[in-house]
């Protein structure tokens, strides 16, 4: 007999046979049951909103902003600077005027109104602003008009203002800055380099109906009050 004929044969058919019958016997896997399928999917964790979406709900738990009793009294919100356009009505405010007066836009309803904003009483462009609409007052009453100056100086050093100067034009005092920053006049200067926060030298016209007529920003005093009487008379 030959080698190949001896390997053959030595595969024995039982052992064979064997290994078919323990292949048969082995269960086949399970199918997952529509039972334990659905209680699968229950556990699983529902997908996460997308970020746009937490973003808006964190969005809607926030509570409004709040504002100041004098931002509320100016239209104003607390701490902001707004900027006036010609056209737009002009911003309410109440605040005490030399002589112990309180002043508001009520008061002059049904009138032109001059608010000529100065950056500190006493002062040499500001003292020769003041002079001027004092030495134009009965040309502004004759024309309908009132004015009124604001700065932030205190009422005590307005009063000692207008009599060093004899100035009969109303000083209005807004230590809170309140009606500054409604008017838009209160923002960043310089001078010799340095930036500080400050009144921005403005004047506003307001007409009879209590909208803004026009606005001088940055104001060169001399000429000025010559310049908004005839813009009131024109008005």
């Amino acid at each position: 007999m030959s080698k190949k004929t001896r390997k053959k044969s030595s595969k024995s058919p039982l052992k064979t046979k064997s290994r078919k019958a323990k292949a048969a016997k082995r269960p086949a896997p399970k199918a997952a049951s529509g039972k334990s399928a659905k209680k699968t999917a229950a556990k699983r964790p529902a997908a996460k909103a997308s970020g746009a979406k937490k973003a808006a709900a964190k969005a809607a738990k926030k509570p409004p902003a709040k504002t100041s009793k004098s931002a509320a009294k100016t239209g104003a919100p607390a701490g902001t600077t707004m900027m006036l356009v010609e056209g737009q009505q002009a911003p309410v405010f109440s605040l005490p005027r030399d002589g112990g007066q309180v002043v508001s836009l009520a008061s002059y309803a049904g009138r032109k109104l001059v608010i000529f904003f100065y950056p500190r009483a006493d002062t040499p462009g500001c003292t020769l602003e003041a002079i001027a609409f004092s030495r134009l007052s009965d040309q502004f009453a004759a024309a309908g008009t009132a004015v009124l100056g604001v700065s932030a100086d205190p009422v005590t050093k307005q009063e000692a203002f207008r009599d060093k100067h004899d100035l009969t034009v109303p000083l209005v005092s807004d230590e809170t800055l309140g009606m500054l920053k409604a008017y838009g006049v209160w923002g960043e200067k310089s001078l010799y380099g340095k930036t500080f926060m400050g009144i921005i030298r403005t004047t506003v016209l307001v007409d009879a109906d209590g909208r803004i007529a026009k606005i001088w920003r940055n104001v060169r005093v001399e000429g000025h009050a010559d310049a908004v009487l005839a813009a009131a008379r024109d008005l």
